[in-house]
């Protein structure tokens, strides 16, 4: 049966955030959803990077196979990070989450990894198409916690893969069969993480894609979400899309890597001589520019008095507005490392000349090495924080990842567990925290016989 995809995609940085880290992309037979993480500058980049690699497969040629199609995709786009990486080792630890749909006729493949998700509604009934890859959804997956529980779960937030330039990805592949009707959302978790399913279903079930997007983004800020906020909407409409009346949408960072100049173009059209009629000029658009531009005008009175006021009050204004600025960003917190371990720090993840906007505030008995790899460049890369609470939650949920990690319990990448190195003493400690102290007094005394 052929069949397209009448779609609709909205985003907005939301309440809290300061930029929009989240990327999307939608047509007629793709839809792609990325959120980006790992700073400030580079979660942006990666989403969006991650999109206009992925898109390159919107070719309207049918695939032979589409789920060999999307996992070539999602291995491109990780590849492309890594080129950015090397090109700029400033962004090392950034990294996206990824969600595709390749629509095939009747047929769509689905690609995932991280915790953006897919949802289907068919006649009124809401499915999730996607399995969160986190480590919240790993303690519901082996019984220790519900869904209730995980979704108001402190440490929910924690990804077990994403694309990040390293390695091989293995996203969750699967083919999914729709029907006439059919309502598909991407969204990222600044959505679903704020929504329940009654609210998804009923805003997704909207008159039309359009006021659906919008219905979700706006809920989700209603609700408020303190997390970037996207939206991808579409509708399985049987027959061809109309030539030239489907156009691909980009949005959020996406939308803005792709604008060209970043809005100078704009300024460019600007007319290059301002002509003041207060200045006794008269008819001065009916005279030469160029003598208008050379042509002397008589001094202003008492200019030199008026420029000195002046500038004393716009540096009056920017004193007050770095104070202020400077004690907000003490009010903040995120967490990162300190000498190998991970780390509490107050304030903001940069530094001005001459001005420090951080300090340590606290640093914990868990060592960079006993958390996977991915985990240990996020911290490098600093992970922000909503409080002081939210960033104590988030050092909790590390320490128990580690606990994990150590045990065996889950697969980490780059963490050696009980079984992979000697122990230290007759009756090896289960517990981590004495474990770390172990390996850290082993290192001080490696460190003075050497």
């Amino acid at each position: 049966m052929s069949m397209h995809l009448r779609y609709a995609a909205f985003s907005d940085p939301g309440r809290v955030r300061r930029n929009n880290q989240d990327s999307g992309y939608a047509s007629p037979r793709l839809l792609v959803v990325a959120d980006g993480m790992g700073g400030a500058a580079a979660g942006d980049l990666a989403s969006s990077v991650a999109v206009e690699t992925v898109r390159r497969i919107d070719t309207g040629t049918p695939p032979d196979d589409l789920l060999e199609v999307l996992a070539g995709a999602v291995q491109r786009a990780n590849d492309r990070l890594a080129e950015v990486v090397r090109a700029d080792p400033s962004v090392e630890g950034m990294g996206t989450t990824l969600t595709v749909v390749l629509a095939d006729g009747d047929r769509v493949g689905l690609a995932h990894v991280g915790d953006s998700r897919a949802y289907l509604l068919r006649q009124g009934e809401l499915s999730l198409l996607t399995h969160d890859q986190t480590l919240v959804q790993g303690l519901v997956d082996e019984g220790k916690i519900s869904d209730e529980e995980a979704k108001t779960h402190p440490h929910r937030s924690l990804i077990l893969q994403a694309l990040d330039g390293r390695g091989v990805i293995e996203p969750d592949l699967e083919i999914l069969s729709l029907q006439p009707g059919d309502r598909l959302l991407l969204c990222s978790d600044g959505i679903s993480g704020f929504l329940d399913d009654s609210e998804l279903a009923t805003h997704l079930g909207a008159e039309t894609v359009d006021a659906a997007a919008v219905e979700l983004v706006q809920a989700a800020l209603d609700a408020r979400s303190s997390d970037n906020v996207t939206a991808l909407v579409a509708e399985a409409v049987e027959g061809d899309a109309p030539a030239g009346q489907s156009q691909p949408m980009l949005v959020g960072a996406a939308a803005e890597q792709a604008r060209p100049g970043g809005g100078l173009a704009d300024t460019a059209t600007q007319p290059a001589v301002v002509v003041d009629d207060d200045e006794g000029t008269g008819g001065a658009s009916d005279r030469d520019l160029e003598e208008l531009r050379y042509a002397p005008r008589a001094p202003r009175r008492f200019g030199g008095l008026r420029l000195v006021l002046a500038v004393l009050l716009a540096l009056t204004v920017l004193a007050t507005g770095a104070v202020i600025a400077y004690q907000w960003s003490q009010s903040q917190y995120y967490v990162g490392a300190a000498n190998g371990s991970v780390a509490i720090y107050r304030g903001l993840d940069q530094d001005l000349p001459g001005l420090d906007l951080n300090s340590l505030h606290e640093e914990y008995p868990l060592l960079l090495d006993d958390i996977p790899i991915f985990q240990r460049e996020e911290l490098q890369a600093g992970i922000e924080a909503d409080s002081l609470a939210d960033a104590e939650d988030k050092v909790a949920a590390l320490q128990q990842l580690a606990k994990d990690c150590l045990a065996g319990i889950r697969p980490c990448e780059g963490v050696a567990t009980p079984t992979d190195e000697p122990s230290t003493s007759p009756t090896p400690s289960d517990d981590p925290s004495q474990r770390q102290g172990e390996r850290r007094r082993n290192r001080d005394r490696q460190g003075q016989q050497r």
